[in-house]
């Protein structure tokens, strides 16, 4: 009788520990699939996996940071946050090409998982020097002619990237200039010959002025120290002034904004962030949705393992006329009707 109590209160203990084990193991089952079933970064803290990556941009202005910061965000919204599960290695070569190189070294000699080149010449410098690693280029003007890719459609090899123009960008913006300043004969452009991205645009604008019978005048500068007194030499020589996405004029913008007012110049850019600054007009785009647009890109690489030389370059498709009131007020400009027409989306490209 003894033996069949103690058997019987043997065999309760025994489905008490059955039962608290199974118990044990759903509760972790559930907590796992629990954390993998949410999105971005439940998913990235659930695997553990920790990222590394490398900018170079070639100097700190507004479009170019728009774009770091927009590349930034995608990763962000993507589970990849600085912080967290993102080491970001951000390097600035303050527009000296001999920092640039060095950056770009640097970086190679590093384990990174990803590298992004914000400028032609950042693009350049990391393309010569990283081999291995997967790396994007943003705000690069003409990825072909700068030699950073053979193909856009399949770069190949482990680059791919954004293009921030499109050709049309351009023509556009100097058949607005002829159509809408009849008495503008020359378009003054300081430009640094240096920059591959800047000798493309200005040859483009060159072009498509010549056929309205408007001739482009140069004024060369190698650094930014340079462009103020650049700019001081086609006063009087020319209508209007222009710039491309010329990184070196860009960072020394202020000069030619100050000039352009004092002067009652009309003053063209090529960016929006030039604009918002004070140039009066643009045809183009927001930088922070470029760096986005390359930041998405970048996802795909790091969580969905796509591989840099079977994604297609990009380019910005939506162009609008882009129109700032104030300076078009501070240069002495009577902006019409006719111009706002030209601008699709006035609530946010009409600036006031």
């Amino acid at each position: 009788m003894n033996m069949k109590k103690r058997n019987l209160l043997l065999s309760v203990v025994m489905s008490a520990l059955l039962v608290t084990t199974a118990a044990g193991c759903g509760s972790s089952g559930s907590k796992s699939s629990e954390a993998g079933s949410g999105g971005g970064t439940d998913a990235g803290s659930t695997d553990k996996k920790n990222y590394t990556v490398a900018i170079s941009q070639i100097v700190e202005h507004p479009s170019l940071d728009a774009t770091r910061e927009g590349f930034i965000a995608a990763l962000k919204d993507a589970g990849i946050t600085e912080g967290d599960n993102l080491k970001l290695d951000y390097n600035n070569a303050q527009g000296d090409q001999a920092n640039n190189l060095s950056i770009a070294q640097k970086i190679a000699s590093g384990k990174n998982d990803l590298v992004l080149g914000i400028s032609t010449g950042s693009a350049q410098a990391l393309v010569q020097q990283v081999k291995d690693t997967p790396v994007l280029f943003a705000a690069v003007t003409d990825p072909l002619d700068a030699k950073i890719v053979s193909n856009l459609e399949q770069p190949g090899g482990n680059v791919t990237g954004g293009s921030d123009t499109n050709p049309e960008a351009v023509q556009r913006l100097m058949d607005f200039i002829a159509e809408s300043f009849p008495n503008v004969k020359n378009v003054g452009i300081v430009i640094n010959e240096g920059e591959p991205n800047a000798i493309v645009m200005a040859k483009n604008a060159e072009e498509t002025l010549k056929k309205h019978n408007i001739k482009l005048v140069r004024a060369a500068v190698t650094n930014t120290s340079e462009v103020k007194q650049a700019a001081e030499s086609l006063v009087g020589r020319v209508d209007a002034l222009f710039i491309t996405l010329d990184n070196t004029v860009v960072d020394g913008v202020d000069s030619i904004i100050q000039l352009a007012n004092e002067k009652h110049i009309p003053f063209f850019s090529s960016d929006r962030d030039t604009v918002e600054k004070g140039a009066f007009a643009t045809v183009g785009f927001k930088y922070y949705d470029h760096g986005y647009q390359v930041g998405q890109m970048a996802v795909d690489i790091l969580k969905n393992g796509k591989k840099p030389g079977d994604m297609k370059v990009t380019m910005q498709e939506k162009l609008d006329l882009i129109l700032n009131l104030k300076a078009a007020e501070a240069q002495g400009i009577t902006v019409t009707d006719a111009m706002k027409d030209k601008v699709t989306d006035k609530e946010n490209d009409i600036i006031q």
